[in-house]
């Protein structure tokens, strides 16, 4: 099973990062800042987790308000860096742990956590920032990263007790994984900061301190403040160390701290912390329990017969196809289709068998390959195909004899007055 090593906690200012890309680590304005950071390198490069679940909050670059969520976790392979408006910095892509990201999504979702789930979206500075300082990468990156992202900027947002049990859940998630890997947990944000109004540039080097040593000894404590409570104390930014509150519900109730540093060297309080897990053993099998609490609502599934359920694992591997099917959504696109879909086939990077799939209209070959049916069903507007068309094609009978089986003789789709291809 998989074991959480420990937890770490630091700052995701972008002047982590701009001091990485400019080799200022050792200069006077920054020198004390990286001082935080030595230990966190050691111990990263001692322990060599296999994972690290990666909890951050985006700054409108891969998310947008359009469509906001509380908790989103990564489940792709890869993880690229983001263009947050003057070009992407010149980091490596870091791996993903598909797999693990899967089981903990299963688990959370179990636990009634309402995930989003996002895949192919380059990641920003609350990830790639702190990660630069505290892990080798030109050579490619020593660990594979499960990002969880936070939506911490749009109101409201999780309150800090919503945090601290999304980091219990955790816990139960990443123990129950099958396979021995060490994991640890890395949360991002803060310290105290406010970056907007007339209160820019508000700190509370005080609060800070005392923040820390009670997400040591006594979390609990600090699900009790309400976010006001956070925004005033910390900054309106400042209230995303709800973040750590992540972290910490995902250790042991009993810690031991490996290293604090603190330091505000401008507009945010950074800081940077170490906290091994001392957990417990018990005598009865709680893991295989809440493997089967996760299993429940799939068990049997895979007894029905001509059946596809379009699982996290069939979106990621069928992404390319389904994303050019998606496409075909804009009139400008759905034009070009109609007369040089071999150029967008390209474009898309289709594979052979993906591109003949769609020039033979191959519903049940699409179906099984990972298309999902509401993409297929657009696509069947564009080309001509009536939902009773391909419904009849995927049960494998003559549209006519497919009919005589509803009790409606209709035919319809979601097609407008566009011509067809």
């Amino acid at each position: 099973m998989a074991n959480i090593i420990g937890g770490l906690a630091v700052s995701h200012t972008p002047t982590i990062g701009f001091a990485v890309d400019h080799d200022k680590q050792k200069e006077g304005a920054w020198e004390r800042i990286f001082d935080g950071f030595g230990p966190m390198q050691q111990w990263l490069a001692e322990k060599k987790p296999d994972a690290l679940l990666y909890i951050f909050n985006d700054h409108v670059t891969s998310f947008f308000f359009d469509h906001y969520s509380a908790f989103s976790l990564g489940i792709d392979h890869e993880y690229h860096v983001a263009d947050e408006g003057g070009g992407p910095r010149a980091l490596p892509a870091v791996k993903g742990d598909a797999a693990l990201s899967r089981h903990i999504g299963t688990s959370l979702m179990s636990d009634e956590f309402d995930m989003s789930f996002f895949m192919d979206k380059p990641l920003d500075h609350g990830l790639f920032s702190p990660l630069s300082a505290l892990m080798p990468f030109k050579d490619g990156w020593p660990t594979r990263v499960v990002p969880l992202q936070v939506g911490v900027l749009q109101f409201p947002i999780p309150s800090a007790k919503r945090c601290y049990k999304l980091g219990q859940a955790l816990r139960r998630a990443i123990e129950s994984y099958p396979e021995d890997i060490n994991v640890a947990i890395v949360a991002t944000g803060g310290l105290s900061h406010q970056v907007h109004g007339e209160r820019c540039g508000f700190n509370n080097v005080e609060w800070d301190a005392q923040f820390m040593e009670l997400l040591v000894n006594d979390p609990q404590r600090l699900t009790e403040m309400t976010i006001a409570e956070y925004a005033e104390l910390s900054g309106v930014e400042g209230a995303e160390e709800i973040m750590w509150l992540v972290m910490r519900g995902a250790l042991s109730a009993n810690v031991v701290k490996k290293h604090q540093a603190y330091y505000l060297p401008s507009m945010t309080g950074i800081a940077t912390l170490i906290l091994e897990n001392q957990s417990g053993t018990l005598p009865v099998n709680t893991v295989k329990r809440h493997q089967a609490k996760m299993a429940e609502q799939l068990a049997g599934i895979e007894k029905l017969s001509g059946s596809y359920p379009f699982t996290q694992a069939r979106s990621l591997e069928a992404l390319r196809l389904n994303r050019f099917l998606y496409q075909l959504i804009k009139p400008a696109l759905r034009e070009r289709f109609r007369h040089d879909a071999q150029t967008m086939f390209a474009e898309a990077k289709l594979s052979e068998q993906e591109c003949e799939m769609i020039r033979q209209r191959d519903w049940r070959k699409l179906i099984q390959y990972g298309a999902s049916f509401f993409l297929l069903e657009k696509f069947g507007a564009v080309t001509g195909a009536s939902n009773l068309d391909i419904y009849a094609a995927m049960k494998g009978v003559p549209l006519d004899e497919f009919m005589k089986t509803r009790n409606q003789q209709v035919i319809y789709s979601v097609a407008g007055k566009e011509p067809t291809v």
